[in-house]
């Protein structure tokens, strides 16, 4: 009785383990083929609403992207 416990608490601190480093590839893998709105995407979609994408609105929209990521981040 006390082995098999154990034994399933190894398992699943095993199985924990390996399924943080499985996601980890994945994300990391996913990312690479399908990165984040950058720069040249944000001034498509601007296009395609018919606004006329300035260089200061399109930092003002980065940063407030990346500003909104990292309190994202954080949480």
């Amino acid at each position: 009785m006390g082995l098999s416990i154990l034994l399933f608490f190894i398992g699943a601190i095993l199985g924990a383990v390996a399924g943080f480093f499985g996601a980890r590839a994945y994300m990391k893998k996913y990312f690479q083929d399908n990165p984040p709105v950058n720069e040249d995407m944000l001034k498509a979609m601007m296009m395609q609403m018919g606004q006329k994408p300035s260089e200061k609105k399109l930092n003002q929209m980065m940063s407030s992207m990346k500003a909104q990521q990292k309190r994202s981040n954080k949480k």
